[in-house]
This record gives C-alpha cells, sequence and structure tokens, in this order.
C-alpha cells in the first residue's frame, strides 16, 4: 500500500474498494485496542453511507472486544419515517450495531441531547467519508465552521450534498432527499484522539484533490484533516486518482 503525508495527514492508497475497507479495519481494530489498553471502554463515532460498506464488513470480522465499545453515528436526517432505510442509525444497524455486540449504541435524535452525550463521554475514534462537496459529516461548505461553538447542530444541505445522495443510490430523486439533518461540528468530530477517512471510488476524486492540495479553510471543510495529530486517510486507485503523490 502506496502512502504519503500532506502536512499532518498520513494519506493510504489501496489498489481497490475491498484492499482500502481491510486496511482501514486494521486500523481502527488496532486503534481500539490501544484505547482499550488504558481505559474501560472507547467511543466510537461511525459514518454511515455506502462509501462505508466494504470497511464496515471487514470491521465486523476484527478481534474486537465489543462489549468495552461504545457506539455512536455522526448525523441523521430530519423528517425520514423512523423506519426509512436511509436513516443513518438504520444503516449502522443493519451492517454494523446488529451484528456485533456493543457495550452500547447511541442513537441521534435531538441535538442538545446527542451533544450533552458526546461531552459526557469524549470520542475517542472518528471514523468519516468525505462527500462529494468535501463535506464531514453533514458540515457542507457553507455550514462548516472550525470554531464551531455547538458539539451538535441542526443544517439545511446544500444541494450538491443531497444530489450525492442520489448518486449513491440512497433515493431515487432529488425531491426524495431531506433538506435538513442533525449532525455533529467540525470541533466535535476532530476533539478525537484518532480521526481514520475511508473514501473509497472515482466519484470522490475531486473531493480528495481538494482536500489535499487546497489550502486548510472552511470552503473545503475535509482540509481540517490535515491539522490532526493522529488522522488516516484511506483511498483507492479510484479516489486517488486526481493526486499525484510526488508533489507531496
Amino acid at each position: 500500500m502506496k502512502s504519503f503525508k500532506v502536512d499532518r495527514l498520513e494519506v493510504r492508497v489501496a489498489a481497490d474498494r475491498a484492499a482500502l475497507g481491510l486496511a482501514a479495519a486494521e486500523a481502527v481494530c488496532g486503534a481500539i485496542a490501544g484505547v482499550l489498553a488504558g481505559k474501560e471502554a472507547v467511543n466510537v463515532l461511525f459514518a454511515a453511507a455506502p462509501s462505508q460498506n466494504e470497511f464496515l464488513a471487514a470491521l465486523v470480522r476484527m478481534p474486537v472486544d465489543w462489549s468495552r465499545v461504545n457506539g455512536f453515528h455522526m448525523d441523521e436526517y430530519i423528517g425520514l419515517a423512523g423506519d426509512a432505510p436511509q436513516g443513518f442509525g438504520n444503516f449502522l444497524k443493519e451492517r454494523l450495531f446488529g451484528w456485533v455486540s456493543f457495550r452500547q449504541v447511541f442513537y441521534m435524535r435531538d441535538c442538545a441531547q446527542y451533544g450533552a452525550l458526546l461531552a459526557a463521554q469524549p470520542t475517542d475514534i472518528v471514523v468519516l467519508g468525505i462527500g462529494e462537496n468535501t463535506h464531514l459529516a453533514f458540515n457542507d461548505p457553507h455550514a462548516a465552521l472550525f470554531d464551531d461553538p455547538e458539539m451538535v447542530k441542526v443544517v439545511e444541505l446544500d444541494e450538491a450534498c443531497r444530489a450525492q445522495q442520489v448518486h449513491d443510490g440512497c433515493f431515487g430523486a432529488l425531491a426524495e432527499v431531506p433538506r435538513r439533518a442533525m449532525t455533529v461540528t467540525i470541533p466535535g468530530l476532530m476533539r478525537a484522539g484518532y480521526v481514520f477517512g475511508v473514501v473509497p471510488g472515482a466519484g470522490k476524486a475531486e473531493a480528495v484533490r481538494h482536500t489535499l492540495t487546497e489550502g486548510v479553510s472552511e470552503r473545503y471543510p475535509a482540509t481540517i484533516l490535515r491539522r490532526h495529530p493522529r488522522a488516516v486517510l484511506f483511498l483507492d486507485a479510484g479516489s486517488a486518482q486526481a493526486v499525484n503523490s510526488a508533489q507531496f
């Protein structure tokens, strides 16, 4: 696996989505074990998107002591039916939370309550994706604040973000995608001890290029990853195709 650094961010490039998913799962498994060496339980915040499928499938096969892991998710639509498959809590229940025996799983239903929960149980590990518009969680460029005073907030989703949900096959048409959501903010994500980005697919190539080559700014929210002391970005050949590692 090829690797290089951009500022403080370590970038690892796998051959394909399956290899990326396995490598990311191994890294997250190692981080969980490292945290558990010094704590009774570990708090892990997960992204929910098709980009995470290979990673999640590999993670449930890892030798993790799930009885000591608290699971959280980082965003949720407002206005969907409680049992809608597009709901991020439901997505993770189907692919992760329902497969292994977590110590506890916490679902996002209210911003203030979830923010208080995250304040009381600080996140140790974040596993996230990068949106086509470089968003992290649902912190789209117009809503991302690197110094956000909130832990969790309600946001209006921009059209590029909503269109991505159609591209990903989660919704049949743009009109079906909710316009509002709850999200963990940028500071809420970046305060974790470890941050792992899982970003496969050619559809993310331009977002990855912006993330690694633009100045660190809220215009491209994912650029903040380059300031985290222990962040690793996992790419595959498709998502890395617009980046020449030699320039770094």
